[in-house]
């Protein structure tokens, strides 16, 4: 995966961490780090705030074949683990970390910092974010975690990462996707401009699977949602149309509930007439509702008894 430059790190980055740290982050314009050294691999173990879920296989395969042959070229970037010797915590890195292991490294070279779990959690998602390493589950799921754990605003945590305020809000609201379309995301099976427009609405885990086996393009799934949310609005509206009764059918109503003794609803479809609906529990209720309309030639509905 190739490395980012220096205008997408940004000096924010060193001052928060220091020149040698945002060197081994990508950043060239900083001076070559001092400080590295290499610890035994097992001293390191996985950062609990990594935004980082998803580690493909075939990804750390290729990364694994160019450590054993070149090494790790940019130092691991840890904290120490408090009250605990010779114990590292991955604030970035974990991927060149996990391909270390798979090409049987023995020794890493690192870049200690005294960082709060606020700090780790920041560097984390900018080294992910900058290099496109994050899907954009994983990413609304960083960001959400900023504001929720470390009380960030959108506008912070836009400034952190040197994307628009829109695009955090917008990433954030993918959070709110079923488990089912964010899990498509997740996998690569749909991207995030795909899945913007199912955003609430309700038959999305369908409409989802629609998209990706069809293939469709981001405007066919957008114009998809939007035949399914016109749908889905008329369908509304029409069924708070036939709720929606005047008093006089509301008395008709009940009057000839009290002569059958069971319920009755009526509806009108405009200028095309309607029907009269008579809900029964057993077949006597049935056959007394039948006899009486047999009994009669023309009988007017509000005199029946």
């Amino acid at each position: 995966m190739a490395e980012e430059g220096p205008s997408r790190l940004g000096r924010g980055l060193a001052a928060l961490i220091g020149d040698d740290a945002a060197y081994a982050l990508g950043d060239t314009n900083a001076p070559a780090p001092r400080g590295v050294r290499e610890v035994p691999i097992e001293f390191l173990r996985a950062n609990p705030f990594q935004p980082r879920h998803l580690f493909r296989e075939e990804d750390l395969a290729d990364l694994s074949n160019s450590i054993r042959e070149k090494g790790i070229l940019q130092p691991i970037v840890v904290r120490p683990v408090q009250g605990q010797a010779d114990a590292f915590e991955i604030v970035a890195g974990e991927r060149r970390w996990r391909a270390a292991q798979k090409a049987q490294l023995h020794q890493v070279p690192i870049i200690v910092k005294e960082l709060t779990d606020a700090e780790s959690l920041e560097i984390a998602i900018i080294e992910n974010v900058q290099r496109a390493d994050l899907n954009a589950i994983e990413e609304a799921a960083g960001y959400d975690r900023l504001m929720a754990q470390f009380e960030y605003t959108q506008e912070q945590v836009s400034k952190l990462i040197g994307k628009s305020r829109s695009h955090v809000a917008n990433t954030l609201r993918l959070l709110s996707l079923p488990d089912g379309v964010r899990s498509l995301i997740e996998y690569g099976k749909l991207t995030a401009g795909h899945a913007r427009p199912l955003i609430g609405i309700p038959n999305a885990d369908t409409l989802a699977k629609e998209i990706v086996e069809r293939g469709l393009s981001v405007r066919e799934a957008e114009a998809l949602a939007r035949k399914a949310t016109t749908g889905s609005e008329a369908s509304r509206r029409a069924t708070a149309a036939r709720r929606e009764k005047d008093t006089d059918t509301l008395a008709l109503e009940r009057n000839i509930s009290d002569q059958l003794g069971l319920k009755v609803e009526i509806s009108f479809s405009g200028d095309k007439g309607g029907e009269v609906r008579i809900h029964y529990s057993t077949l006597e209720q049935l056959d007394e509702v039948c006899r009486r309309l047999a009994g009669r030639g023309n009988p007017r509905i509000g005199s029946l008894n």
